[in-house]
């Protein structure tokens, strides 16, 4: 007989991994620190170095990269360095690009890091030195720090942990030099990433390897139509399964449902399905896919909001010698990530403490403390490893969290619980990317050349109504949804865009890249329209117009050399190209496809060039690029939520399909050297990926791709 043996359940059998219950004191300092400068370094009496990492791990090298930061100013032995995740401490912790928040989003982890934590590393090798100087009785100027090794030239050496105890009785520095950039051993260069061997081993600690004494876990029903509520159950048949421990109503700001806690997820589940539920829907949404795109198609008849209005637009509209239309439309889109949402609660006389994979802390502790009636400082929040989230858990609205403390509230706090949503709840109870139409409308000279640019927007605010809004919706306008577009880079000498931002009962939030992800297609796939019609090269045509912003163009002919642009192709094969900045990162990509016989294509190969400042750590540059591409490839496929009569159709990867290995084209990327202080990579790519690609289908089939995804228009991977 074949036993089907899970990954954890082997390496448990195996010796390799063993999952205690864990307590807080797991997450406690380790007993063996003896010197802690500063809120991000720990040195050990064994010489090691824990980075404590304000940012979220999940999946895109954040720990690897604060780690660098700090080991390269500390001058300490990559193999002696270790990460921990930081508490919700938005006095310590706060992302730097927020203000007074904690939190990891925007593609802004190193970019907010580069200096302060370079800082808190080099005022620990201060200190360091200073306490071996003290020592040997020498200057400072002669101590030299290597590999985790302070030295001097008369011989003596020692480890850091041998100095740490001292060190300690040092003052900190109130400034300290940081190196330069010519002197950098780790910044630059490829190291190993820190979460590789815990991944791979299965040590390291998501929310789902949470155990804690008497936990139970809970599973939810959900209202099947958002807006619904809950009008009566009977949990009879659930409580009768084995295993099960309890039902229960809860409701939050958010989110309301029946949850049933169970000694394990697979009762919980079982228990939750053979619940009798009767939904009050009367305030449910109830609109089809198809009502509001023809909604938003008849918004988009009249001017939205004012984005941008650079000299007339309509005017040179008017008396172009021709003019252009086209119009894009985009679905709503699932985050998909690998785990889906989860978390863990245990309320206390005093506070509560969570275990998740937590991506919003401040926002999410003081939604907490005021659904508990607590102080934010009595939410005590330990940030595991999160598998993926694309923006999904920074939810500006705290969804499913909320929900964890609403049912460990509803039943007393008698027991910790473990929320854990399956994959058919995180595709049809959670948050999605907005659906969007785009109207555009160009104006040509009579050489041809480009004099007028209206470019309309509508689509669902994903800030009205959260803490964000007052923050970053300006003059009506939300800079999430009009960004791209409204910053434009081309030359164009008359350039309008508005938005409408309507509203229903669809929840939705950013998602990997927010704006980009539509303004990059409309915008690049209609200029590939105006180059075919002035019978212009579409590299050329965005060369000429991005001479006033280097960067953009750097990337884009960087791109074009390296993918071969303007040497010859077989009929059967095409290129596409796309440039575009998000997050301050500058990102070009050529497509290059073939096609079949059936009408179908294979993606050969994709060329990414990328500025992103300083490239603190290229592989993992890199990596994110090929990432980026993939996410953004798999939505320009295949994906699309849709809705019918107000339920969402789509509920696992059976019908939501995600791109597999097999699918992902062979990619190179170039990183643009530079000394500028380093942007984000984690989003950047995404965005460039599905115009690129539609750019190439154009110039193979001759037919423009006016809507995502590619699927919906019968186009398909051979």
């Amino acid at each position: 007989m074949i036993e089907n043996v899970s990954r954890r359940d082997f390496f448990k059998a195996t010796g390799a991994l063993t999952l205690a219950v864990m307590a807080p004191e797991v997450f406690a300092k380790s007993r063996s620190t003896l010197f802690e400068p500063n809120a991000f370094v720990r040195i050990g009496s064994d010489s090691s170095v824990t980075v404590i990492a304000k940012h979220l791990e999940m999946g895109q090298g954040t720990y690897t990269g604060l780690a660098t930061l700090v080991a390269e100013e500390l001058d300490a032995d990559w193999s002696q360095v270790r990460v921990e995740g930081a508490p919700a401490d938005a006095k310590r912790y706060n992302n730097l690009f927020w203000g007074p928040a904690q939190g990891t989003g925007g593609s802004t982890a190193i970019a907010n890091s580069y200096e302060q934590m370079r800082k808190a590393g080099a005022s620990a090798r201060a200190m360091l030195v200073a306490a071996a100087a003290k020592r040997w009785s020498v200057p400072e100027s002669e101590i030299r720090v290597s590999k985790g090794t302070v030295s001097h030239k008369s011989g003596r050496k020692a480890k850091f942990g041998a100095l740490a105890r001292d060190a300690a009785k040092l003052p900190v520095p109130a400034d300290v030099k940081l190196k330069d950039p010519k002197a950098f051993v780790y910044i630059g260069k490829k190291v190993a990433r820190m979460d590789v061997r815990e991944k791979s081993t299965g040590r390291a600690v998501f929310t789902q390897d949470v155990k804690l004494r008497g936990m139970l876990v809970a599973v939810v029903a959900h209202p099947p139509r958002f807006g619904g509520k809950l009008k009566r159950f009977d949990a009879a048949k659930a409580k009768s399964i084995k295993g099960v421990v309890d039902a229960v109503a809860f409701e939050t700001p958010v989110t309301n449902g029946v949850a049933v806690l169970a000694k394990d997820f697979w009762s919980a589940k079982q228990g939750r399905d053979a619940l009798a539920i009767e939904w009050d829907e009367s305030g449910a949404f109830r609109q089809s896919s198809a009502d509001i795109m023809a909604e938003y198609r008849k918004l988009a008849e009249k001017p939205g909001t004012v984005a941008r209005n650079d000299g007339d637009a309509a005017k040179a509209l008017a008396g172009a010698a021709k003019t252009l239309e086209a119009a894009y439309e985009f679905p709503y889109l699932a985050h998909a990530c690998m785990e889906p949402m989860n978390c863990v609660v245990r309320l206390g006389a005093d506070g509560v403490e969570v275990w998740n994979g937590e991506q919003l802390h401040t926002g999410d502790q003081y939604a907490l403390a005021k659904l508990l009636g607590v102080k934010p400082e009595n939410v005590r929040i330990e940030m595991l490893y999160a598998g993926g989230s694309f923006g999904r858990r920074a939810n500006p609205l705290s969804d499913y969290v909320l929900e964890a403390a609403a049912i460990a509230k509803a039943i007393g706090g008698k027991a910790p619980v473990k929320l854990v949503w399956t994959r058919e709840d995180d595709m049809r109870a959670g948050f999605y990317r907005p659906m969007y139409y785009h109207a555009l409308k160009a104006g040509l000279d009579g050489a041809g050349n480009l004099v007028a640019w209206q470019h309309r927007i509508v689509g669902q605010s994903i800030l009205a109504g959260t803490a964000f809004e007052p923050m970053m919706v300006k003059n009506g306008i939300d800079a999430t949804s009009v960004e791209g577009a409204a910053t434009l880079p081309y030359a164009i000498p008359n350039l309008a865009v508005d938005l409408h931002s309507p509203k229903n009962g669809v929840p939705v939030q950013w998602w990997r890249s927010v704006g980009s992800t539509h303004t990059a297609f409309a915008t690049e796939c209609f200029l590939d329209d105006i180059a075919r019609a002035t019978g212009k090269d579409p590299f050329e045509l965005r060369r000429s117009l991005l001479s006033k912003h280097p960067r953009h163009k750097a990337v884009l002919e960087l791109a074009a050399q390296k993918a071969g642009w303007g040497t010859p192709l077989p009929k059967s094969r095409a290129r596409g190209i796309a440039v575009h900045e998000s997050f301050h990162t500058f990102v070009a990509q050529v497509a290059e496809i073939s096609g079949k016989g059936d009408g179908s294509f294979r993606l050969e190969r994709v060329v990414c060039a990328v500025d992103c400042g300083v490239a603190v750590n290229p592989h993992i540059v890199a990596m994110q690029m090929e990432s980026g591409i993939g996410y953004g490839l798999s939505a320009a496929l295949n994906g699309a939520i849709t809705l019918k009569d107000g339920l969402v159709e789509q509920s696992n990867f059976n019908d939501y399909p995600v791109l597999r290995i097999n699918e992902m084209p062979r990619i190179e990327v170039h990183i643009v050297p530079s000394a500028e202080k380093p942007t984000g990579v984690g989003e950047p790519a995404t965005p460039v990926i599905a115009p690129a690609l539609a750019n190439a289908l154009f110039a193979l089939q001759g037919r423009p791709v006016r809507s995502l995804p590619l699927s919906g228009l019968g186009i398909q991977l051979a």
